[in-house]
C-alpha cells in the first residue's frame, strides 16, 4: 500500500469520526430538548390539575363571576388539548395566566375568601407551580438554543438536515407578560 492510499483512508477515517461525533451531539442535543420539555409538560400538568380545586373553592364565594370561572375551565380544556405541541402549550399557557388574573381579581372582591385556609393553600401550591415553570422554561428555551446553535455550525449545519434535525422553537410567554409595569404616581 502506498503513501497516497494511506493518506485517503486516514482521510475517510476521520471524515466518518466527525461524521458520528457530529451526529451522536445532535442526538444528544435533541434528546436535552425533549427531556427539557417534558419537565414543563410535568409542571403545566400539575397547575392544570390544581385548576378545579382553585375554581371550586372561589366558586363557593363568588357564584356570580360565571365568565371568569368559564375562562379558566377553556384555558385548562385547551392545556390538555396541546399534548407535545410546543406552540399550542405556550398558547394555552398564556390563556391560563390571563384566567388566572382574572380569578385573583375576583378574589380581591371577597376578603373572606383571601382568609380561607384552602384557598391561602391553593394559592401557595400555585405560586411555588408558577415559579417551577418559569424555571422549566428557562431550561427549555436554553436547551433549545444549544441545539438550534450547534446545527448552524459548521461542519453540523451540512449533516443536520440530512439525519433529520430541524430547529426548535422557544416556548414563549405572552407580550402583556413580557412588558415591564409602569408605575405612575
Amino acid at each position: 500500500m502506498d503513501a497516497g492510499m494511506m493518506i485517503v483512508i486516514g482521510a475517510g477515517v476521520v471524515l466518518v469520526v466527525i461524521i458520528l461525533a457530529i451526529y451522536n451531539r445532535l442526538v444528544t442535543l435533541r434528546a436535552r430538548v425533549n427531556e427539557s420539555w417534558s419537565q414543563i409538560d410535568v409542571q403545566l400538568k400539575r397547575r392544570t390539575d390544581l385548576l378545579p380545586n382553585l375554581v371550586e373553592t372561589v366558586k363557593g364565594y363568588a357564584k356570580h363571576e360565571k365568565d371568569v370561572f368559564e375562562n379558566v375551565t377553556k384555558a385548562r380544556s385547551m392545556m390538555q388539548n396541546a399534548g407535545n405541541d410546543v406552540g399550542k402549550a405556550a398558547e394555552a399557557n398564556n390563556m391560563i395566566t390571563g384566567a388566572l388574573k382574572s380569578l385573583f381579581a375576583v378574589v380581591e372582591n371577597y376578603p373572606e375568601l383571601k382568609a380561607n385556609e384552602n384557598f391561602k393553600m391553593l394559592q401557595t401550591e400555585l405560586s411555588g407551580l408558577e415559579d417551577r415553570i418559569a424555571y422549566a422554561r428557562q431550561f427549555f428555551n436554553e436547551s433549545v438554543r444549544m441545539y438550534n446553535e450547534y446545527q448552524q455550525l459548521f461542519p453540523a449545519v451540512i449533516f443536520a438536515g440530512v439525519f433529520g434535525h430541524a430547529k426548535r422553537g422557544y416556548f414563549e410567554i405572552a407580550e402583556a407578560e413580557k412588558a415591564v409595569p409602569q408605575v405612575k404616581f
